[in-house]
């Protein structure tokens, strides 16, 4: 992949044609003049000019170089040209989280005045930051139904200028058709942006079905081992130009290079932890439909996934790492008193609303991902207090199915 213009740091010099699983490894900038093999740690704020005329034009952006770690390092660089790489973009600008992320788009792209589509499946925060943060400075927001494209369509208005949609949604799992959403997103004018949190480019690559952005919560399975905090907008080098870095420089969003180390790190074992996580996931996922206990399994590798389909032309075949069920309970709360049971009957799983790492962790949405919520909006996103989410991680499905039964089986004796 080569830059849309003349870039004055150098790429590590790869065939052209080095498929997913090489770039995973080795794209990013070539090894420094001590050859090291592992990528270099960078962990310094500034960067030293030869004299002050060559930093005056630094400092301009007339000429790239490495100037303050707030918005340019070496090590930050090679997890955005990585990603970049494995999402099939041109760019991507690394932030301080996946939230940040999310920020810094709606910064470099709204204005008050301006309206946004967004699907009310998406995760909570993202709720409160457009409905509630942006609100206070003038951006509109819609709430659509992540899978009616015709909803989608009815909301968007002349002042529309983004539709955002998070797929697989957490925790529902539900998947929308990104291509029939680009067209939209593209015939009123506007952009599509696309969170890939939950299937990574190692399973689902949104730019190659039209998505104009693509967002990444690298906390998430890019790091993969819940280490970090990470974020990353994938997209045009034109929009990096000019919407997000000017934005990056002035506000700071910035990723620590030591985070951006660890992640960098971690995409190097992306598409073998997704697809292992994933297989088991799917097998979870059936051993729960099959269990008296549970009411309803949200996946989408299930074929009674209502999206089964679409989830398997996007996802590459995959239904990803997260499986949500409901167990039976009559009434809110006795339904979530029989989830805090289950989750607290557990011993191997962690508990904890982080997801994407190798340990598998469990959590009760309701209570914690969505808790900041009101009631009416998380019943809105069919967030329940039944509900339990579960993102596999790589232990033995077995031992999954048996740390899920204590409490299961507790509830069908």
């Amino acid at each position: 992949m080569t830059d849309p213009k003349p870039r004055g740091i150098p790429r590590v010099d790869l065939p052209s044609d080095v498929r997913l699983d090489t770039r995973a490894v080795r794209e990013g900038l070539p090894a420094s003049q001590w050859g090291e093999n592992s990528e270099a740690l960078f962990l310094t704020s500034s960067f030293c000019h030869p004299d002050a005329a060559t930093a005056a034009a630094r400092f301009a952006n007339e000429e790239e170089a490495f100037v303050y770690s707030r918005f340019t390092n070496p090590t930050v660089m090679m997890f955005e040209r990585r990603l970049a790489a494995l999402e099939g973009t041109e760019a991507c600008i690394a932030t301080s989280s996946g939230m940040s992320a999310i920020l810094l788009l709606c910064m470099g792209l709204l204005k008050a005045g301006d309206h946004v589509v967004c699907s009310r499946s998406v995760f909570g925060s993202t709720i409160k930051l457009l409905q509630g943060e942006l609100g206070k400075f003038g951006v509109e927001s819609s709430f659509v139904s992540q899978t009616d494209v015709g909803e989608w369509r009815g909301a968007i208005k002349p002042n529309t200028k983004l539709l955002f949609a998070e797929t697989p949604s957490n925790p529902l799992t539900e998947v929308c058709d990104i291509r029939a959403l680009a067209e939209l997103a593209h015939g009123a004018g506007a952009l599509l942006a696309v969170d890939n949190c939950f299937c990574t480019p190692a399973l689902q690559r949104p730019v190659e079905m039209g998505a104009d952005l693509v967002i990444h919560s690298g906390t998430k399975y890019l790091d993969g081992q819940g280490r970090v905090l990470a974020g990353a907008l994938c997209c045009s080098q034109e929009l990096i130009d000019k919407a997000f870095m000017p934005m990056m420089r002035s506000a700071g969003m910035s990723l620590s290079p030591f985070n951006a180390w660890v992640v960098l790190k971690g995409l190097e074992t992306l598409g073998i932890r997704m697809a292992a996580q994933s297989e088991r996931a799917l097998g979870l996922a059936r051993w729960l439909e099959s269990h008296p206990s549970v009411a309803r399994v949200y996946h989408p590798g299930l074929a009674s996934h209502p999206q089964h389909a679409l989830a398997m032309a996007q996802q590459q075949g995959s239904g990803g790492a997260v499986v949500s069920f409901v167990v039976k309970g009559e009434g809110a709360d006795v339904a979530r008193r029989h989830a805090f049971g289950v989750i607290d009957a557990t011993r191997v799983c962690s508990i904890t609303a982080n997801l994407g790492d190798t340990k598998t962790t469990i959590t009760h949405p309701a209570s914690t991902s969505h808790g900041r919520l009101t009631e009416p909006q998380r019943l809105a996103a069919g967030i329940t207090q039944g509900l339990i989410r579960v993102a596999v991680g790589l232990e033995d499905l077995q031992d999954l199915k048996a740390d899920l039964s204590r409490g299961l089986d507790a509830l069908s004796a």
